[in-house]
């Protein structure tokens, strides 16, 4: 049997690469037959992961992370049709049966058969079914003919690679934030959050047509990197300035078409309370400068559970969120997991096509295994950088 290592959550603050099971296609005592094996080719670091490394969710010690995996089929379940041994495959992040109501309905990150305390699942992720991360050098996926997106040309897709493997999540989850909004041509956009998250929201607007991107966060470096790939951006910490002020600094009117959050519960109050947690501050800024009748499309995350919440509300998360400013301006909001499905094709045809190169939106940068920790850390305090964890060194400098 061949041996397996994977990062396994520790306690908050701590990761660690790991010794583990080799998978098997099997779900409990049952043999999975829909299931596959894959050798995983690149699998990211994310900023959901880091709710979790940072102690803000309810996960287990022992947890092995990653929801983000990119690999090589090696061994297939009887039942799998369609996907071959050999093949290279981006994994969506949402597991789905492909069954059940919301699948047949394209709702995949709500599927009813794969966790059974609530609808919707993930890899590695708390709450969310219990099934075993892919940051590890092999893994095992479910359904594999209705989740898995085959590369058509292997050559193809390893010269791309750094921007593939960001079909997973990052990409789908960011250009679903900007469809949700509304974006389209024209579209004067804020994206809120400049993480990985919020560029590739960035960029994906971009893709959509929007004339001006406006990225909006408190760090300098990650503000930066917005700018070089053509977004105007806001210091959210600025004191000396609203940001509707410099929005209108910007486009000479101080509201936006559309607005998306990227940040979640995580998010920091704004100008001289942006060193202080504040979890409804994104949410109404949003609808502070999102102009009458525009939407709003929340991909960051928010939680029902927050053991570090600032008060017992955040800690169920109930946040005072002012939704008559919504109700007034008549916006429409747009929250819950990205369903990948839905645009995992097209953003792969649009990468492969050179339409959008979301690597260099996001600063990909390409870690070994054993560097996880140390990529953990950096990205905790801020680096502007998708760490992307290469488990066999397959990807070329």
């Amino acid at each position: 049997m061949a041996d397996n290592r994977g990062v396994a959550y520790i306690k908050p603050g701590v990761v660690e690469v790991q010794n583990i099971d080799f998978p098997k296609l099997a779900l409990g005592k049952r043999k999975c037959n829909h299931g596959v094996i894959l050798k995983v080719v690149s699998t990211n670091i994310c900023g959901s992961d880091q709710h979790m490394v940072r102690g803000r969710t309810t996960a287990p010690e022992g947890l092995i992370l990653g929801h983000e995996i990119t690999g090589e089929v090696i061994e297939a379940g009887r039942d799998v049709e369609f996907i071959k041994v050999g093949d290279l495959v981006s994994v969506p992040f949402n597991i789905a049966c492909g069954r059940c109501r919301n699948c047949k309905a394209g709702q995949t990150g709500v599927c009813l058969n794969v966790n059974p305390a609530r609808p919707g699942a993930a890899y590695g992720y708390v709450d969310m079914g219990g099934w075993i991360g892919g940051q590890a050098e092999y893994v095992m996926v479910p359904y594999a003919d209705f989740n898995l997106l085959k590369f058509p040309d292997k050559d193809q897709a390893m010269a791309k690679i750094k921007d593939l493997t960001c079909l997973s999540d990052i990409l789908p989850t960011g250009y679903h934030g900007a469809v949700t909004a509304g974006v389209g041509p024209g579209s004067i956009v804020y994206i809120a959050g400049a993480g990985p998250v919020g560029l590739a929201s960035a960029a994906s607007a971009q893709l959509l047509g929007a004339a001006c991107v406006i990225v909006g966060d408190l760090i300098p470096e990650r503000l930066k990197q917005a700018r070089k790939f053509g977004c105007e951006t806001v210091d959210v910490s600025n004191k000396n300035a609203t940001v509707a002020e410099q929005i209108e600094q910007i486009i000479g009117v101080p509201e936006v078409d559309c607005a998306v959050d990227c940040v979640g519960f995580e998010a920091r109050g704004h100008g001289d309370g942006a060193k202080i947690e504040a979890p409804a501050t994104v949410l109404n800024s949003l609808m502070e400068i999102t102009r009458a009748g525009g939407g709003i499309g929340i991909p960051g995350l928010y939680v029902t559970g927050d053991p570090g919440g600032i008060d017992d509300d955040a800690k169920i998360g109930k946040l005072g969120i002012r939704i008559g400013l919504g109700w007034a301006k008549s916006h429409h909001f747009m929250t819950g997991q990205c369903p990948v499905m839905k645009y995992h094709r097209q953003l792969m045809q649009a990468i492969l096509y050179g339409k959008i190169n979301v690597a260099k939106a996001v600063n990909v940068q390409v870690i070994t295994l054993d560097d996880a920790p140390k990529g953990y850390k950096d990205f905790d305090k801020g680096a502007a950088k998708k760490f992307v964890i290469d488990p066999h060194h397959a990807i070329a400098a």
